[in-house]
């Protein structure tokens, strides 16, 4: 029985357990149907089994090792992933630019971390693919055992990690691959390759792209380390059920044939738009970011045009370019609109 099925189950149990609300209680009325599939830990269904099967059935969808669900976003997945391959006193190669996360996570894990700069895409203001060359230069000169990449970048730079994963294979190195912004690349042939399969471990975050609630994300591991141990070290002991459900929920969307279609026509409509805005500049390997420029327009007055004029909030702006997000959510009503403001710019 995996998630859904269980919070289905009708609970005729008198609770005298947590959460003290019993499924009955509802503070915030607006969430009602949230506080009714609200259960603990200690619940006589056994939760616990339900989120392993659930987890094992999404490691069938995505052929992996290990797929956990994380409630915490992708921040605890990288957080894990460190953890789980390495030890103290050893050396992590990160971005120095990278989240936040990425050196927490070398951190609390007791490493030692060795900083690479990238590149940066003068044009459009943003920071380049990672090198294979650049991460062997530094796999070479020094005793490194897990490396981080961030593909692909906020702004829809996707590196080469088939290439990155064979030079961490040469120096006995783990290749972390930060997918956040990548949930939707396993399910469509026309998004970029998803490191899932290739990497040891990759996290993706179902809340950017693939229509998920915030903070829900996933852990794949593709090597031979289960990362649960690493995840019990910094997870709550009272995971939220109802989250951990939609988790289930939304993989199994994505991997319906409803789900791949509601992608191949987002990429479509996207492109549309590209191709039909003539007047205006694209960039970038994601066709679900919508980076754009406009000449004589910095990306700061570009993005206060959009929002001021035409009530269009943007996801990241740079001195050069302004970054549109899409995934599963941007109906095509909305994508016609912004075609329509795209055009009048």
């Amino acid at each position: 029985m995996g998630l859904i099925s269980l919070l289905k189950k009708k609970n005729r149990k008198l609770l005298f357990t947590t959460p003290s609300h019993g499924q009955k209680f509802f503070i915030f009325h607006k969430f009602r149907q949230f506080y009714k599939y609200d259960i603990s830990e200690t619940d006589a269904h056994n939760p616990q089994e339900a989120l392993y099967a659930a987890e094992k059935k999404a490691a069938l969808v995505y052929r992996t090792n290990y797929t956990k669900f994380l409630t915490n976003g992708s921040t605890s997945g990288i957080i894990a992933s460190v953890l789980a391959c390495t030890k103290n006193g050893d050396k992590v190669l990160l971005w120095k630019h990278s989240h936040p996360c990425h050196k927490n996570a070398v951190k609390l894990a007791g490493c030692e971390p060795v900083f690479y700069e990238l590149d940066e895409i003068e044009a459009w203001g943003i920071p380049d693919r990672t090198p294979p060359e650049l991460i062997e230069n530094y796999l070479k000169s020094g005793n490194i055992k897990a490396v981080i990449i961030t593909s692909p970048s906020y702004e829809g730079i996707v590196s080469d990690i088939c290439a990155i994963k064979n030079v961490c294979k040469k120096y006995y190195a783990y290749l972390i691959v930060d997918e956040a912004h990548g949930a939707l690349y396993p399910f469509s042939d026309e998004l970029p390759q998803s490191a899932v399969n290739i990497a040891d471990f990759t996290v993706q975050s179902l809340h950017k792209t693939a229509g998920g609630l915030n903070p829900t994300a996933l852990l794949h591991s593709n090597c031979d380390i289960d990362p649960s141990e690493a995840l019990d070290m910094i997870n709550t002991t009272s995971p939220s059920y109802p989250l951990l459900a939609t988790i289930e929920a939304n993989i199994n969307y994505l991997n319906s044939k409803k789900g791949r279609l509601a992608i191949k026509q987002l990429v479509e409509e996207i492109n549309d738009i590209k191709t039909g805005c003539k007047n205006l500049e694209f960039f970038g390997d994601d066709p679900l970011k919508i980076l754009i420029k406009k000449e004589n327009l910095s990306g700061y007055e570009l993005s206060e045009l959009l929002f001021e004029k035409y009530n269009i909030e943007d996801e990241k702006t740079n001195e050069k370019s302004t970054m549109l997000l899409c995934g599963i959510g941007t109906d095509k009503k909305k994508l016609e609109r912004l075609k329509k403001v795209l055009l009048k710019i």
